[in-house]
């Protein structure tokens, strides 16, 4: 007979827990360890990301063991929607918060000494009062567990003095396990919250930072009510969050979309109490598709099905970006966010900073200046994130960012264009800002610039082919790869050391232009697959009836049933109870109180449709053929382009057909010779021009590519010599390997 280990026994009696209340079968990452931390009275330490399932982590245990799980929220409205999500599964919970009336708390303690609730929601002011400690006191707890757990560190970005008095827990439940859950959390907010709470040899558990799930868009700002408009257009229907800094750009983003017709609130610390839950209950009630709000709306939100956040302006941190996109796609479903920043943006967070209580620490100007990187960056967002938390990506491609997804063109000559831009500055005296620099290179007759005759400057219009927006994206960039500096209150730009190197031609900067992309190929998507089966008529009406039950039973709709369950109804179109219990997320009681209205629509629609019902649920794709090591790792243009340069096709075929530029398609070419170790380059330069470069390559070397190209007269492009140089390396190191 074989055994069952302890570990074994708790995860089967978890999944059916799982199974009977939520409709789980199986556990995201973390989460099985994180409920065994509970069942085995162990203090424990969980960051999870967003979306990661944070709180079944002490949800599903609780209901493993006996008496009350206490549960720590900072916000009414979070206990609020959590513990209705809870009884709306079938489990009984309850909260105590200054929204109750004394009859109604009354009530919720009858209850609690009844044995009727299992997990009991406070906020962190109320449980430390003597009152509410003796209260508990008198009952068997079964588990302390803390949300939103980095708000008890000052090291963290969200600090809330009221959390720092839980430190009494440990000491007036010493015999209870506590439990801390966070999405953001640093290695030294960890230590802080351990030592803090006085938690016992703690269980830290750590999950992945990536949100592989999420799209990362980052744009200069333009044209903001444009910009913004084109992403919510792009998710018709679909709820959606936008933050803005202020709260004057809140309400005249709001209402600027209210006059184009989309269905929007606003939300910021400015209103009243009753003015902002009254539009907090109209987005999560789907009643409003959008909330423009700062950063005072967020935390807690539970909404599973926000398909898209957008920044109208770069927020303070990567801590709060992260955590801010993440209140997209918490279902797991693919979501949109972007980004739209210009450098008053900088400007303004520190003006925010030095005029707030306590002055601007060079930690929180270093935040700001981490979050100025990331958007003016050129590596994958994804892997951009993860490292600012301490990790790494595990592939090269995220296929999920505008990086990555080639939403980003290289500069043809960024040398070029960096010196000429330097230039200006220099010609300028380096008294002048950003905008006015722009202007000056783009041959601008402005009153002002003529009166000072900086018309007359030999680089007044060198740039003049390119618009001005493309010129003020470069002079933000340069400062950004610290090329140029920003001096002073009105921000005028400086050549620095590395600038120096940049006009000698010793160093060269990245530059970047958006692509220009067709509506059709905009609208594309990395995620098509999701939606691989789904009849899509089948699950607006599925949405509708959502919506029409959640009104009748004053819920809001994704507590009914969220996307992804939806989605997988649409799919599988069951006909049967049993069958539509199969469904990831229909649990035992909102089979009971939802199934049969779901499984009227779904045969009354596929019967007037002559749709195929009770579609197994497809396989797992079978594994794929190993891919040649050109293509690993590669986005869909790159990979499209590698297999063009293995056709034979040259840099303009394939620079016309990608609607790149010669740079880029150029850049690509040289990471596909590198990986093939190729070293014939006569697919792509003819012999007599490669003989050229190979001349010039021997008369000043192959460290750089400027001088090869000075001494070739500037006749042959950078692209052609990176071929023949890159070509001969691969030579060099085929040699130097056989030679060993």
């Amino acid at each position: 007979m074989t055994s069952v280990s302890p570990t074994d026994s708790r995860s089967e009696l978890l999944i059916d827990v799982l199974q009977r209340f939520w409709g789980y079968d199986s556990f995201l990452p973390l989460q099985r360890e994180a409920m065994q931390c509970v069942l085995q009275e162990r203090d424990s330490i969980v960051v999870l990301p967003t979306g990661g399932g944070k709180s079944l982590c002490f949800q599903a245990p609780a209901l493993c063991r006996r008496g009350l799980a206490l549960v720590v929220s900072p916000l009414i409205s979070l206990m609020k929607d959590q513990v209705d999500a809870l009884r709306n599964c079938g489990v009984p919970a309850a909260y105590v918060n200054s929204s109750l009336s004394f009859d109604q708390r009354r009530e919720v303690a009858a209850a609690i000494r009844a044995g009727e609730v299992r997990l009991l929601y406070i906020a962190p002011e109320r449980l430390v009062a003597d009152r509410t400690l003796a209260f508990l006191g008198t009952l068997e707890l079964s588990l302390i567990a803390i949300d939103e757990a980095h708000c008890i560190s000052s090291w963290g970005h969200d600090f809330r003095p009221e959390y720092r008095a839980l430190r009494v827990l440990r000491e007036r439940f010493p015999q209870v396990a506590i439990h801390t859950y966070t999405a953001t959390a640093t290695p030294r907010v960890r230590d802080d919250i351990a030592e803090q709470l006085q938690l016992r040899d703690p269980e830290l558990l750590v999950g992945s930072f990536d949100r592989p799930n999420l799209v990362y868009k980052v744009q200069w700002r333009d044209n903001g009510p444009r910009q913004i408009q084109e992403v919510i257009d792009r998710h018709a229907g679909e709820s959606g969050i936008i933050y803005c800094i202020t709260r004057k750009d809140v309400e005249a983003t709001c209402a600027a979309l209210i006059d184009a017709g989309y269905r929007a609130v606003p939300y910021h610390a400015g209103m009243d109490d009753a003015a902002r839950r009254r539009n907090q209950d109209a987005f999560m009630d789907e009643q409003a598709e959008t909330v423009v709000a700062t950063v005072a709306f967020g935390m807690g939100i539970d909404k599973s099905n926000v398909r898209y956040v957008i920044h109208a302006g770069m927020p303070k941190s990567l801590e709060n970006y992260q955590q801010e996109s993440g209140r997209a796609g918490r279902d797991g479903l693919e979501a949109e966010c972007c980004l739209f920043f210009s450098g008053q943006d900088f400007h303004t967070w520190k003006r925010i900073m030095e005029n707030s209580e306590t002055s601007a620490s060079a930690g929180a100007l270093a935040t700001l200046s981490a979050m100025w990187d990331f958007c003016n960056g050129v590596v994958c967002r994804h892997q951009l994130l993860v490292e600012h938390f301490g990790q790494q990506l595990e592939t090269d491609s995220c296929g999920a960012c505008d990086v990555c997804l080639g939403d980003l063109d290289l500069v043809d000559d960024p040398l070029t264009v960096g010196q000429k831009i330097l230039s200006c500055v220099v010609r300028l005296g380096q008294q002048y800002g950003g905008d006015y620099t722009a202007k000056v290179l783009s041959g601008s007759s402005d009153a002002q610039i003529v009166q000072r005759g900086h018309s007359q400057l030999s680089t007044w219009g060198i740039l003049s082919e390119e618009s001005k927006r493309a010129i003020r994206d470069w002079i933000e960039q340069l400062v950004g790869q610290g090329f140029l500096t920003k001096v002073g209150e009105y921000n005028v730009v400086h050549v620095t050391n590395d600038g120096r190197r940049l006009l000698r031609g010793e160093s060269t900067p990245r530059l970047l232009r958006p692509v220009k992309r067709t509506r059709e190929r905009a609208r594309a998507a990395p995620f098509a697959d999701s939606w691989d089966g789904v009849a899509r008529g089948l699950f607006e009406e599925l949405r509708k009836l959502r919506y029409e039950e959640a009104v009748s039973r004053g819920f809001p709709p994704y507590m009914i049933f969220d996307d992804a369950a939806i989605r997988d109804m649409a799919r599988r179109r069951p006909t049967t109870l049993a069958a539509l219990h199969q469904v990831r997320g229909v649990g035992e009681k909102k089979l009971a109180d939802f199934g049969e209205q779901f499984l009227a629509q779904i045969v009354a629609y596929c019967s007037e449709n002559e749709l195929e019902c009770d579609v197994a649920p497809s396989q797992p794709p079978a594994k794929p053929p190993a891919q040649p090591r050109a293509a690993a790792n590669l986005n869909v243009t790159k990979r499209e382009a590698f297999d063009a340069f293995r056709q034979g096709e040259s840099i303009e075929e394939i620079t016309k057909r990608l609607g790149r530029s010669e740079a880029t398609v150029g850049g690509y070419l040289t990471e596909f010779l590198q990986r093939e170790k190729e070293t014939d380059p006569s697919r792509w330069v003819d012999e007599q021009t490669a003989e050229r470069i190979r001349l010039a390559a021997a008369e000043v070397g192959t460290e750089r590519l400027k001088p090869i190209f000075e001494q070739l007269g500037g006749e042959i492009d950078y692209a052609r010599i990176r071929v023949v140089v890159t070509c001969a390396q691969n030579e060099t190191d085929e040699e130097t390997t056989n030679s060993e």
